[in-house]
């Protein structure tokens, strides 16, 4: 690649998501406030927050080609955050249980060297089985997902808690839309996949 490649993120499931494009990358931590402003919509705050990550890892980086990213998890018109404890975990669930939760994953590929940037919100949709107390406990127990926004891990035992998923990108449920981040990438003449170490 002609430029560096920064992933402005510290998450460890973003950095899992990026290595498996076998292409290298660093990893910075953007730290932004991310409260939501009044009257913004779900989809135009995870786009205003990708780009304001991007954009402040860009400080540390010029001539580089940063990854910003936001999700959040919505029920019924209601942002649900990352739950953070146990009990938050299990009122999230509770409210998910025999519903729809639908994830906006926002995506920003900015090149700091001239400032202009690709920008997307990419939906995703899960819908919840009605959900027993001891379900929620015994799935929260073993996941521990108190870090994730609607409190799942998809890639982990979560999986077990949906009756459907729907969506273009299933790794924009883990928090990157790996798809859509090639596209913006080959946009930059970024080889994906990139050349193979040859084997004998």
């Amino acid at each position: 690649m002609s430029k560096p490649l920064i992933l402005g993120s510290t998450s460890p499931f973003r950095k899992e998501l990026m290595q498996k494009l076998h292409i290298p990358f660093l990893t910075d931590s953007p730290d932004i406030d991310e409260t939501r402003l009044e009257g913004e919509t779900p989809e135009d705050m995870v786009k205003r927050l990708s780009v304001g990550k991007a954009k402040k890892v860009a400080e540390n980086h010029p001539h580089s080609l940063i990854i910003g990213s936001d999700q959040c998890a919505v029920l019924e018109g209601e942002v649900m955050g990352k739950p953070g404890n146990h009990e938050n975990a299990v009122a999230q669930l509770e409210k998910s249980s025999g519903k729809r939760v639908t994830f906006y994953t926002g995506l920003c590929l900015l090149d700091s060297e001239t400032n202009k940037y690709q920008l997307d919100c990419i939906p995703f949709y899960v819908d919840f089985r009605t959900l027993s107390a001891d379900e929620i406990n015994h799935y929260l127990y073993r996941d521990k997902p108190y870090n994730c926004a609607g409190s799942f891990k998809s890639e982990g035992l979560g999986i077990t808690l949906f009756n459907k998923m729907q969506g273009n990108d299933p790794s924009s449920l883990i928090g990157l839309p790996l798809i859509r981040l090639c596209e913006m990438l080959r946009k930059h003449e970024v080889k994906l996949p990139p050349d193979a170490e040859p084997t004998e």
